[in-house]
């Protein structure tokens, strides 16, 4: 398992950027009071951090027992948020309107983090990703193949969707207001959704980035 440093280099400056940004994207929301899918951007944040310490071994953080708590909690805050959209839940124009992806994201981190305990110790010149595979890896390969096809799926459905002029959060939001919501539901109708091309380039940022580093675990 490894890949080339100078492309992981490139990986990890891109998720840290992805971070960088949501921050800003949290930060301008508040600021602007324009719509953003708050529970992403707050994803996309830790997820970029922790996945170019991943990557590279300079850039980590905290210790992999305190990411496997923080993404096994967003793991359960986006499947809530599936199972109450399936049981009919008003959806909130505040909230992912397709949780599912960022399901399979944190629960990506989960596993990888799980399964490569040694890029702990790993030095800096090859990379964190670059580590023998363990007993658990090699015990639970078979899932990298499945993650890494449906986050690769989802990259090419979000780069369909890129061109549409009105994001699909901005639907969501414009079908909930008209079939009696609140009237703050109605209101954050009005608003008008925070750059939802730069929003989409992140979340194909990251699902690529991911995908990759699943493949290097092949």
């Amino acid at each position: 398992m490894g890949g080339p440093a100078w492309l992981t280099g490139i990986f990890a400056a891109a998720v840290l950027a992805v971070a960088v940004y949501c921050t800003g994207r949290l930060v301008a929301a508040r600021r602007w009071r324009r719509l953003t899918e708050l529970d992403t951007d707050g994803a996309h944040v830790v997820m970029g951090v922790a996945m170019a310490g991943m990557l590279v071994s300079g850039l980590r953080t905290l210790p992999s027992a305190i990411w496997e708590v923080v993404f096994a909690a967003g793991a359960a805050w986006f499947g809530y948020h599936m199972l109450r959209a399936r049981r009919g839940a008003q959806p909130s124009p505040w909230r992912s309107s397709h949780p599912l992806p960022h399901l399979v994201e944190c629960g990506a981190m989960v596993f990888m983090f799980l399964i490569l305990p040694a890029s702990a110790a790993v030095g800096g010149t090859a990379g964190a990703m670059s580590t023998a595979m363990t007993v658990t890896e090699s015990r639970f390969s078979f899932l990298t193949l499945p993650l890494a096809v449906f986050l690769f799926g989802y990259v090419v459905w979000l780069g369909d969707r890129v061109t549409l002029h009105v994001p699909a959060t901005a639907l969501a939001t414009g079908s909930g207001s008209g079939s009696g919501a609140g009237s703050g539901s109605g209101f954050a109708a009005r608003q008008s959704f925070l750059a939802p091309r730069c929003a989409a380039i992140c979340k194909i940022t990251m699902g690529i980035t991911m995908g990759y580093m699943l493949i290097l675990m092949l």
